[in-house]
């Protein structure tokens, strides 16, 4: 896979009011925050008209920032392991789309990454999402996610959330962030595993699973 700010994209879809390759090209020539990103802007994201599945969470970090391929990392590596996918499978923008909540690296502070940028989503999501219309079911990974797509809808905390994952179906699912500062959260929590993977699984598969309205807005 090349190595570029944007992982991969299909042709944008003429139907579209804007098409989503002049949007991404758009994205791409950010400066809003750059001020207070340690690096220059590099939005790192996989979009496409046809994908099914979108994959939102928190922000690029350093690896991602550096490669240009998103949750290229090893959060990225228990995420695939939660989804049952291959990286081939993963990166396959014709199916699945990845646009985090901040789409730039934010730098570090004492702990742990930057959050991301608040200028971000509020800017981009609504314009992507709206160019990719076949998105049948959205990941939404970790609190920064879960806090702009869910707002007050979500639980007092994270776990509470992902636990009242059946409230947010059929189009939303949230989950803890798959970093390895988590691992003691995934251990305090043994019902993710047992009781939300399966059906995490069983929702991205038939997110996937050909229709007969493809090609089509659902």
């Amino acid at each position: 896979m090349r190595s570029s700010s944007l992982s991969s994209t299909t042709p944008a879809d003429p139907d579209q009011p804007e098409g989503l390759g002049r949007l991404v090209e758009k994205v791409q020539a950010c400066t809003v925050c750059a001020a207070n990103l340690p690096h220059s802007p590099r939005p790192v994201l996989q979009v496409s008209p046809t994908a099914r599945l979108l994959i939102v969470g928190q922000a690029p970090g350093r690896r991602v920032h550096e490669t240009g391929i998103p949750w290229n990392d090893p959060s990225g590596d228990l995420l695939r392991q939660w989804l049952g996918m291959t990286r081939e499978q993963f990166y396959d923008a014709a199916r699945i789309a990845i646009v985090p909540t901040g789409l730039c690296y934010p730098g570090t502070a004492k702990g742990g990454d930057l959050p991301p940028r608040p200028e971000c989503a509020p800017l981009w999501h609504p314009q992507l999402i709206q160019a990719m219309p076949q998105i049948r079911l959205t990941l939404l990974i970790g609190a920064y996610a879960q806090a702009y797509y869910l707002g007050r809808r979500r639980g007092r905390t994270l776990a509470d959330t992902v636990a009242r994952w059946r409230e947010f179906s059929p189009n939303l699912f949230p989950l803890p962030h798959p970093s390895p500062r988590n691992r003691l959260w995934l251990k305090r929590n043994p019902w993710f595993e047992t009781e939300v993977l399966p059906a995490l699984r069983e929702r991205v598969g038939a997110a996937l699973a050909p229709g007969d309205n493809d090609g089509a807005a659902p």
